[in-house]
Order: C-alpha cells, then structure tokens, then sequence
C-alpha cells in the first residue's frame, strides 16, 4: 500500500465520521479536530477504525501524533 492508497482510505474512514466533509476540500497540512470540527470521541473512532481496517496498533502514548491527515499518513506508512 503506498501513501496515495493511505490518504485515500484514511479519508474513506473520516468521511464515516464527519459524513459532511468535503474530500476535495480537506488539507492534509491542518488539524483535522478543527478542519472537521470533531470531538475527542470521534478521533478516537477515527484511530480505532484505522486500527481496525488497516492492521495498524496506535499506542494511546502516539496519540497525539496523528493531528492532521499528513501525520496520520506518515505514522501509518512507517507501521506497514
């Protein structure tokens, strides 16, 4: 899986979350709580579904590593 197939399922997994996103609007640069005006409860549901569909343990302690799509993107390349 290369990062371009990561993005996409990353963004297939917020798109779940925040069903209002716009994909084609979303910067990979910026934090995703305030881009997407997610609470705590969804970036938790975001991390357990990359956890579950993509075969990758987030350790709570990484946690806040994966602020924005780039982090996420980055942090699940190095784990796969």
């Amino acid at each position: 899986m290369n990062r371009d197939d990561i993005q996409s399922r990353l963004t297939q997994i917020l798109a779940t979350i925040a069903p209002e996103m716009d994909p084609a609007a979303l910067d990979p640069t910026l934090d995703l709580r305030e881009q997407l005006d997610i609470d705590s409860m969804d970036l938790l549901n975001f991390i357990t579904a990359i956890h579950k569909q993509l075969g990758v343990n987030i350790p709570e302690a990484d946690y806040p590593r994966l602020t924005s799509l780039a982090a996420c993107v980055d942090y699940v390349a190095e784990r796969r």
